[in-house]
């Protein structure tokens, strides 16, 4: 077993395929066949299981999968570092972000930080948990993850940098503002409002249904998984949007009221990395992460 072989077998379970995969490697199909063939016969077992076209992974393959990613993440980190020292500053950031820290403050992060490392590729994944997040680095498929909770968060097995706390905003639908214009409002005042929430689990779900359960007479009339939709959802006037406040800047140029929800809530941003054999690419990302929570300290 070898890392060319891991590398063949993870661009498999990436791209769902093994065509879609040689075209990723830009190699031939049946020289990737070959050497799945060659890594199974090594490990004993069947790495995947071809149903028609399609190919899902044997529990050999399940269990293979995380090993092997860690495998490949040394050695690019290995070969990161002495490319370093020969002034070396290509390379590839591999990042995982929950959907509201990943429009803020991961947009300035990353606009500083290509700025500062130009020759860097940036790949970012989603997550829509911290439990998600905690699982790419811990399976090696990310090196850097940024979550919001509604406490502060100290896994183990990783360090964590505190970057900031985000209030939880009203994002106002225009066509039922009835708030006076108000820059704050208390919670029960969204009785006989109409309201857009995001899935269970998240802060900004969990203050909906404490308000309800307060007594408040709150609607939900969409359930939105995909927080990317909620946006358009109150422009075209469905309903407000509980939503932390790193949403108020695009939701303000989409022509969208802003007010703050009294009393307040908070989303806890933090920064998450693997403890050690970090590449040059992902301590540099450090760096401007610890910027970035120096000039936003309360």
């Amino acid at each position: 077993m070898d890392v060319r072989q891991l590398k063949y077998f993870l661009a498999v379970v990436d791209h769902q395929g093994f065509n879609r995969a040689a075209e990723h490697l830009l190699i031939a199909q049946p020289s990737l066949s070959q050497t799945i063939k060659t890594l199974e016969q090594e490990v004993g077992l069947p790495l995947f299981h071809r149903v028609g076209r399609r190919v899902v992974l044997s529990d050999a393959g399940k269990e293979l999968v995380g090993p092997a990613r860690i495998v490949v993440r040394d050695l690019e980190a290995a070969k990161s570092a002495v490319d370093a020292l020969k002034g070396v500053r290509s390379g590839r950031l591999d990042l995982i972000a929950m959907p509201s820290p990943g429009i803020e403050p991961l947009t300035t992060m990353i606009a500083t930080y290509t700025k500062k490392h130009p020759s860097i590729t940036v790949n970012v994944e989603a997550a829509f948990t911290p439990d998600d997040v905690l699982a790419s680095l811990r399976n090696g498929s990310s090196e850097i993850g940024l979550l919001g909770t509604d406490r502060p968060v100290r896994p183990a097995g990783v360090d964590v940098m505190q970057l900031e706390r985000q209030p939880l905003m009203l994002i106002i639908n225009p066509s039922a503002d009835r708030f006076g214009g108000a820059d704050t409002i208390q919670r029960e005042d969204l009785g006989g409002h109409r309201v857009i929430v995001s899935q269970r689990g998240s802060l900004m779900r969990w203050l909906v249904d404490d308000i309800l359960a307060s007594g408040v007479d709150v609607e939900i009339v969409v359930e939105a998984a995909h927080r990317t939709s909620i946006l358009p959802l109150v422009l075209a006037g469905v309903g407000h949007a509980v939503m932390p406040s790193s949403w108020s800047p695009l939701a303000q140029q989409s022509g969208l009221r802003v007010a703050r929800i009294d009393p307040e809530s908070e989303l806890h941003v933090s920064v998450l990395s693997r403890q050690s054999d970090l590449t040059p690419a992902a301590r540099a990302f450090l760096e401007v992460a610890a910027d970035y929570a120096a000039a936003h300290r309360d």
